[in-house]
């Protein structure tokens, strides 16, 4: 979830010195984008894969340092809740079997993880939110041990002045009557039963505002396909529930501040975008720093001694800053580079499932950036964050505005219009064939099947319902078969329901 911060108060002239210097880096930035100097090495893809820690009766195990000392791989580190992980793939290009070598890779390590947390008494679950979750696991005394998640706790809490609103009204199981909920949090952890497999592309400056521009386009498409969240504190909701819950989660906004506009942290944005600078000069803008750590560091300073500064205090403020595609700058072995953080996908149901996801991602971004005419030059914004929304919601029962089709179901609008693109992108990144047609093959078999990991949970819970058991006994028997089903990394399209 971020930088770590050394220190666990802040003094207020740490704060307005803070601001100084994040408006520092913003024009250095704005400098190096003008002089250039960005890594012109191949495209690079990244991928970064939250977890749940589960004990022997499938609820939440808090026990991640426990485990972390026991992986001892520096791949893996703590994430905002005790039992949650996170699994940081190195970077590679996507050309030829990259994506296979990936799969392999990825499998591997969860295989191996797993089997080195049971010693600490914990399995891993790769999930979007894991339905055991209850109140009792979003106390602060569940966070974990790094002085970042305290400070943010604490910062976003003083910011808000009450506890937490969680509202949310759920897309109905078939056969039943829609959900609702209605609580309330005195810590930031609801967050922490947000799970996600984040997706990163390594872009030249000139190129970036066509990806993060298409991105926002497909972020309704990849929610829509690639739900596998649907359950919260027992109740049956958005098919995606990671989206409302993780803006409500992290909101420094008491409902005034909301009535007159001002803007949440988890973000969409709203505009389409010319430049990478324009969304960091939005965050300067518009959001006061949570966490107001200072670096030794003067970035103009160091550009006149022509090297890459490392832009501290503005990549902190950008980490706390939680848009659904996110900027970011990065030196890696002096060169700074550029990339697009796609933030919008639940971890699971499977590995092939999860580098379908992406496979879908970066083929569709490409051929969408590479475009004569950009598809954000013919429908609005607004259209692209509605249908992210909807997605999210309602996943293949979603309705997605796109030019030249008009209203759409996902399924329709990825059978006929995206997969084509995605497999065109694909080549162009010279992608091999067989891993194109792997993959991609996986994510049209789940719009003809219209099976994500949330449908499945859902059929798979009512199914159990409809048997006799009690809703935490079913979400309990449904974890279980998702947890055998997903050892065998075969497609979520593919499991039958019990």
């Amino acid at each position: 979830m971020g930088q770590d911060v050394s220190t666990d108060s802040f003094a207020r002239s740490d704060r307005q010195r803070y601001r100084q210097k994040v408006q520092r880096c913003l024009d250095a930035l704005a400098r190096m984008l003008a002089e250039g100097g960005f890594s012109t090495s191949p495209p690079q893809i990244g991928l970064e894969v939250e977890l749940n820690l589960i004990d022997d009766a499938l609820r939440p195990a808090m026990a991640n340092d426990v485990v972390l000392e026991k992986l001892d791989d520096p791949s893996f580190t703590t994430e905002l809740g005790q039992h949650n992980i996170e699994l940081n793939v190195r970077p590679r290009p996507l050309a030829g079997d990259r994506a296979t070598e990936l799969e392999m890779e990825l499998a591997a390590a969860l295989a191996s993880a797993n089997a080195k947390a049971q010693d600490a008494g914990a399995a891993l679950v790769m999930i979007g939110m894991l339905p055991t979750l209850r109140e009792e696991h979003f106390k602060a005394k569940w966070l974990s041990t790094n002085a970042r998640y305290a400070q943010l706790n604490e910062t976003i809490f003083a910011a808000r002045g009450e506890d937490m609103v969680l509202h949310m009204e759920g897309s109905p199981i078939p056969g039943q009557r829609g959900e609702r909920l209605r609580g309330s949090a005195d810590s930031i952890l609801p967050e922490a039963a947000c799970t996600s497999a984040q997706l990163h592309l390594q872009v030249p400056p000139e190129e970036f505002a066509t990806h993060w521009n298409a991105a926002q386009c497909l972020a309704g498409v990849q929610v829509a396909i690639g739900a596998n969240s649907p359950f919260l504190l027992g109740k049956a909701l958005w098919h995606e529930t990671r989206i409302p819950l993780f803006q409500q989660a992290t909101d420094t906004r008491p409902q005034e501040l909301k009535n007159q506009g001002v803007r949440p942290r988890v973000w969409f944005g709203e505009r389409w975008v010319t430049s990478i600078f324009d969304l960091f000069e939005e965050n300067v803008r518009y959001f006061p720093g949570l966490l107001p750590q200072l670096d030794d560091e003067d970035p103009i300073e160091a550009l006149d001694l022509g090297t890459a500064p490392k832009l501290a205090e503005l990549r902190m403020h950008n980490g706390t800053i939680w848009r659904w595609n996110r900027p970011v700058y990065d030196v890696v072995g002096g060169v700074p580079h550029l990339r697009v953080e796609n933030r919008v996908l639940p971890a699971g149901p499977t590995v092939i499932d999860l580098i379908a996801n992406a496979a879908f991602f970066y083929g569709a971004q490409r051929a969408l950036a590479a475009a004569e005419r950009p598809l954000w030059t013919q429908m609005s914004f607004q259209a692209a964050e509605e249908n992210f929304y909807a997605g999210a919601r309602h996943a293949f029962d979603a309705q997605l505005y796109w030019p030249g089709i008009g209203w759409v179901p996902p399924d329709e609008l990825v059978l006929r219009r995206l997969l084509p693109l995605a497999h065109e992108g694909l080549r162009d990144c010279k992608v091999s064939d067989e891993a194109r047609e792997r993959y991609l093959g996986v994510i049209e078999q789940r719009c003809l099947a219209q099976r994500t990991g949330s449908t499945w949970q859902r059929e798979t819970v009512a199914r159990l319902e409809d048997r006799g058991m009690a809703r935490d006994a079913a979400l309990v028997g449904m974890l279980r078969r998702y947890i055998e089903l997903g050892a065998s990394n075969q497609p979520v399209h593919t499991w039958s329901v019990l």
